[in-house]
């Protein structure tokens, strides 16, 4: 039986051992294969009906916009970023007839409830949105389309003198920080806004800032921007907070606002 071997299927020789050799590192690559790869092969993956029904429940479980990033996490980086994408941007569609939203901001996506609503749940809520001082708006104004930009900056385009406590607030509250110093005499600070002031106005990036006269409109509402409470303040200080509409002077709206405090 032997001698009647097929000459064709005997491999010549090291040929065994180079295809040998070749398979190694084939079974390597198979083995940890590339991020997402197993997912559009249709592999042991989570499929992406899964995948959707996880994001959505990480989302919603969330108080924080979630990164892509982070998101890939919740499958241990089998999922490519794309495929996250794409679902999330399948979701987004399947919220968009509802009272929440999911939307992307500068941080990542987030559910929120849409602003047409937002006015019923504040019946039932103990945080009343605030109103905003003319002097705290127009100073984030001028920080959010001129930054970044000093003090000085700020003094020159309004006109009058800027509070010392309404740049403090401004920093704990999160929404503009120092982000270097100008190289003039006393090298002066220069602010400009953060990821936080986007994400409260539910946006990704500088370029979706709603045109000047809608900001105060868009910062009003906002359910998650809770006035200072006023110990943070000595009377004499410029309130951060309106109860009543300001008048267009600076001087008696700075005159008022211990009243709002005391109120």
């Amino acid at each position: 039986m032997n001698e009647q071997t097929n000459p064709e299927l005997v491999p010549e020789p090291g040929e065994r051992e180079e295809t040998q050799a070749g398979d190694a590192p084939q079974a390597v690559q198979q083995a940890e294969p590339e991020p997402g790869e197993a997912v559009e092969a249709g592999a042991a993956s989570p499929d992406l009906a899964l995948v959707k029904r996880v994001l959505e429940a990480a989302l919603l479980a969330s108080t924080e916009p979630l990164t892509v990033q982070q998101l890939r996490r919740l499958f241990g980086g089998q999922v490519h970023s794309d495929n996250i994408r794409k679902v999330l941007d399948e979701l987004k569609g399947e919220w968009s007839e509802r009272s929440i939203e999911l939307t992307a901001v500068a941080s990542g996506w987030r559910f929120r409830v849409k602003p047409e609503y937002q006015e019923f749940l504040d019946r039932i809520s103990s945080d009343k949105p605030p109103r905003y001082s003319r002097a705290v708006l127009e100073t984030l104004a001028i920080i959010a389309y001129r930054q970044p930009v000093t003090r000085g900056d700020i003094e020159d385009i309004r006109g009058v003198a800027v509070s010392p406590p309404t740049l403090k607030a401004l920093e704990e509250r999160g929404w503009i920080e120092i982000v270097g110093h100008r190289e003039t005499p006393g090298r002066p600070a220069l602010f400009a806004t953060t990821r936080k002031f986007l994400d409260d106005l539910n946006l990704r990036s500088l370029e979706e800032l709603p045109p000047l006269e809608d900001l105060q409109s868009a910062l009003e509402p906002a359910p998650t921007l809770l006035a200072v409470p006023a110990a943070d303040a000595p009377p004499e200080q410029e309130s951060l907070i309106d109860e009543e509409p300001t008048p267009t002077e600076e001087s008696t709206d700075e005159q008022q606002e211990p009243n709002t405090h005391a109120g």
